[in-house]
């Protein structure tokens, strides 16, 4: 057969390589065509989807990658594709589908035929195996994580977390040719280029109530050998001309004796590199040892997921830390000479005012070269989420606006508008201290880098609105609430 798998356009500029396409792609490739799409990479609309793809390549299958922000285009390309030949077969994936199976296909089912919840590395294969076969009667109850139509009844099967995960193969690098891709990655800033990510482990033990991670993984930490590792950055370092590797896993530190072995089979290849983790990393796990090796290895930054300057609010998260054990923690990665970029949250459940003011004052005493403030997401399937929809605190969801640099939930109290200027502020006051700014500007690689930071600005800071339409979750501040100019003072 051939297949079709997407990456939709939407309002990211993050553009960067799709893993779970690439892993996807490797596991069928043997015995069917396929072709990996990123539309976000080649601005591909749904009318140029239909014109320059669907016409050129009349694929049997298309399989579009969905997180929650995607939906709008999710659903103009399956429009796109049913209108032009309605006998494609639709199946959509990703953390969305996986994070509430059934409301999440239900949302979209005017044009998808399938769905697939969790890691599909197992049951896409057999799926697309079976539809290639005439001969039998399909059997939908044996593919794992499918989601699908039984009559009138939605049926979501069970998932699949392959323990091994070296048997899943090695991603399809030369259809996802991370080598082609501009500066604009995960991470801002970059030490070399080009840049490709590169996961470890799978899984993540913790219960933080915002973070979809164990959903989509589950909560048992699975490892890569690391054979398998070290033999995929020699192949993207010799053949594609890789020079830096973002491990992007949730936990990459988790095991710490298993992450000493990796980085010192890092450092035995005797590359010329530069490594980053740019999803962060849980500073509970860090040691002098495994600090020093990371040096070693060609790690340039320490990323770290702070999230709130407040106890009480860490607590409600369960980040299973405290405000003086992050300072002490951040301590250690400084006497090892890391540059340390932090995420923060604001706008969390139950937040005020001065609760945001600690977590906005926490990252100007912390010793940081970068912060990043992201409005609170309440993303499906979520604790945070559940406890929402339980006090009635989401309605007349707009899917759309899923993005961290809008404001798609604000806590009771606080405006949107409010919520938004106060995380305009804190960027302007963290970034405009002559040192930061300085050091930052002298990080800037070229005009291209330039122009996608100046874009990053622009769509994080500046802009207000990126659609028309309202936002996901409304609240109209209580009447004596205001903006509290020394809330950021």
């Amino acid at each position: 057969m051939k297949v079709l798998l997407v990456k939709p356009n939407n309002l990211s500029d993050h553009i960067q390589p799709s893993l779970g396409l690439a892993y996807l792609a490797e596991r069928i490739r043997d015995r069917h065509d396929v072709l990996i799409l990123d539309c976000i990479k080649e601005d591909i609309g749904p009318a140029k989807f239909v014109q320059t793809v669907l016409k050129d390549w009349r694929p049997d299958v298309v399989g579009i990658q969905c997180y929650t922000f995607d939906l709008g285009n999710v659903r103009k390309l399956l429009k796109a594709t049913k209108e032009w030949n309605p006998d494609i077969i639709t199946v959509v994936g990703g953390a969305h589908i996986s994070s509430d199976p059934i409301r999440a296909f239900d949302n979209l089912e005017e044009n998808l035929d399938f769905a697939f919840s969790g890691e599909a590395e197992t049951g896409f294969p057999k799926f697309i195996d079976m539809l290639n076969d005439p001969t039998t009667e399909p059997d939908y109850f044996s593919i794992p994580g499918l989601v699908w139509k039984n009559d009138q009844e939605l049926v979501a099967n069970p998932v699949y977390l392959e323990e091994d995960l070296d048997s899943l193969g090695d991603p399809a690098w030369d259809l996802i040719r991370p080598d082609l891709y501009p500066e604009s990655q995960h991470g801002a800033f970059f030490d070399k280029f080009p840049i490709a990510p590169i996961i470890t482990t799978r899984g993540c033990p913790y219960s933080c109530t915002f973070c979809s991670a164990p959903i989509l993984s589950g909560k048992k930490l699975r490892h890569h050998s690391k054979e398998y590792v070290l033999r995929n950055i020699s192949n993207l370092y010799h053949n594609y001309g890789i020079r830096e590797f973002h491990i992007v896993d949730d936990n990459f530190t988790q095991d710490i004796d298993y992450a000493k072995t990796i980085v010192r089979g890092i450092i035995s290849l005797n590359l010329d590199i530069s490594l980053a983790m740019p999803n962060g990393i849980r500073m509970d796990y860090l040691d002098d040892e495994l600090l020093e090796l990371l040096k070693e290895a060609g790690l340039y930054l320490v990323s770290i997921a702070v999230e709130s300057g407040n106890d009480e609010i860490l607590k409600k998260m369960k980040k299973g830390t405290k405000v003086h054990k992050i300072h002490r923690d951040v301590k250690l990665i400084k006497k090892h000479g890391f540059d340390i970029a932090a995420f923060f949250i604001l706008g969390f459940p139950e937040e005020t005012l001065e609760t945001i003011q600690d977590t906005i004052d926490l990252s100007m005493e912390l010793p940081l070269l970068r912060a990043n403030y992201f409005t609170f997401l309440p993303l499906p399937g979520t604790e945070s989420y559940h406890l929402l929809e339980e006090n009635g605190e989401i309605d007349n969801v707009d899917w759309d606006n899923y993005y961290i640099m809008s404001a798609a939930y604000t806590p009771p109290g606080i405006k949107r508008e409010e919520l938004l200027e106060i995380k305009k502020k804190a960027f302007l006051k963290f970034y405009l201290r002559p040192r930061i700014l300085i050091r930052n500007l002298l990080s800037i690689k070229n005009y291209s880098h330039f122009k996608f930071l100046v874009k990053r600005f622009y769509n994080w800071v500046i802009v207000k609105d990126h659609h028309s339409t309202d936002f996901v979750v409304h609240h109209e501040p209580a009447p004596e609430a205001t903006f509290s100019a020394p809330a950021l003072k």
